[in-house]
């Protein structure tokens, strides 16, 4: 399972290259949204991927085999990351609104023209 997952974030970051390399800001903000995802994704395989219960100990016992329990590091990481790429994800688009309002196109080739207007 974690081969297929290791394999399918290498294709999730090559997207994410390849829609960076691209002209068009719109694809440059997708590739970067995928390249977070995707590096969330190795954060989560990180943890391992085990059938398993969560860290809480029952009532009535003491202690809990480390064995049995999933690494919570590896999750909260994911959810701060989350959290961030989110706020990233609103200033990249507000960034993208005022970027077509000055220039008029997608192109980011018109980027060296806008200190001449």
């Amino acid at each position: 399972m974690e081969l297929i997952i290791a394999i399918f974030i290498g294709l999730m970051f090559s997207c994410g290259v390849y829609l960076i390399l691209r002209r068009s800001i719109v694809k440059v903000i997708l590739g970067i949204f995928v390249l977070s995802n995707a590096a969330n994704l190795i954060i989560f395989l990180a943890g391992g991927i085990t059938k398993s219960e969560v860290a809480f100990i029952p009532d009535g016992e003491q202690t809990l085999d480390p064995t049995l329990i999933n690494d919570p590091v590896a999750q909260v990481l994911v959810i701060k990351s989350i959290v961030i790429g989110l706020g990233i994800a609103a200033y990249i688009l507000a960034l993208k609104y005022r970027y077509f309002e000055v220039t008029g196109t997608h192109d980011l080739d018109s980027l060296k023209n806008t200190d001449q207007r």
